[in-house]
């Protein structure tokens, strides 16, 4: 793995655990972190829930506003695909059916500070 991939993934998996201990002091419980579908269909970030409504929440980690926000990465299709795999991971997980809520979780590292948005029900 060349040098930059191994930085991003480390800077992802930082972003994940801090969108994780985020939500969680924002009331959630996760239930769940990188999901994987069976048959290499897509990944899940975070699976929580927020009182009786499940939430699959997208985190995007960034250093910089250079490119946008982060939550602009996160486009429509992405959280159609997002939509199908949140009910994939409840039937599996054999949940009781329940709302399914899409949300953002946008961690900017920048000048050694961090800063997190959430944002509710992008779908």
């Amino acid at each position: 793995m060349d040098r930059w991939a191994e930085y991003r993934g480390k800077l992802g998996r930082r972003g994940e655990e801090l969108a994780a201990a985020y939500l969680e002091r924002a009331g959630m419980r996760v239930v769940a972190r990188n999901w994987r579908a069976p048959g290499g269909s897509g990944e899940i970030d975070i699976v929580a829930r927020d009182g009786p409504v499940l939430v699959v929440a997208e985190v995007k980690t960034r250093t910089s506003l250079r490119h946008g926000h982060p939550v602009e990465a996160i486009t429509a299709r992405k959280r159609r695909r997002l939509r199908g795999l949140g009910r994939r991971w409840a039937e599996r997980h054999r949940c009781p059916r329940s709302p399914l809520r899409i949300d953002g979780v946008c961690v900017l590292v920048t000048g050694g500070r961090v800063f997190v948005s959430h944002e509710r029900g992008m779908a």
